[in-house]
């Protein structure tokens, strides 16, 4: 059989097993970036954090620039680097749209004159067509 350790708490039995559990430390300590010190009790001896409440802009009311690993250079660089292959893409898209040397236009009048050819050959086979005699109105 299993050994359990019990536990009273607000007259409540909480049954934990033994030896399955991490070492609970009474005495942690977390330690901020800005020199601030906590003791808590964790299941870590000590722990680094960028932020706590001693200098988090929402509990000390003052605006911070919190940059962790250079994030905010990695964003201009990558903003930087966009904007240039932007602006080669630009200036191939704009050598290519320039005009080639433009070549005489020949008025289109042989067009013109077989379209009315056709139309007038179209008019005359019409008109030449036999019609359908008129029914005679009677009085």
């Amino acid at each position: 059989m299993v050994a359990y350790d019990s536990y009273y708490l607000l007259g409540l039995a909480y049954i934990m097993k033994k030896d399955i559990h991490p070492t609970y430390y009474t005495d942690a300590k977390i330690i901020c970036s800005c020199g601030n010190t906590i003791i808590t009790g964790s299941t870590k001896k000590e722990m680094k954090v960028e932020v706590c409440s001693a200098c988090h802009p929402f509990y000390t009311g003052k605006k911070r620039l919190v940059d962790s690993t250079g994030r905010l250079d990695r964003f201009k660089k990558r903003s930087e680097k966009t904007a240039q292959i932007q602006a080669v893409e630009l200036a191939k898209k704009q050598a290519k749209k320039k005009p080639a040397p433009a070549k005489a236009v020949k008025p289109a009048k042989k067009k013109v004159a077989a379209k009315k050819a056709v139309a007038k050959k179209v008019a005359v086979k019409k008109s030449t067509a036999k019609k359908a005699p008129a029914k005679a109105k009677k009085k």
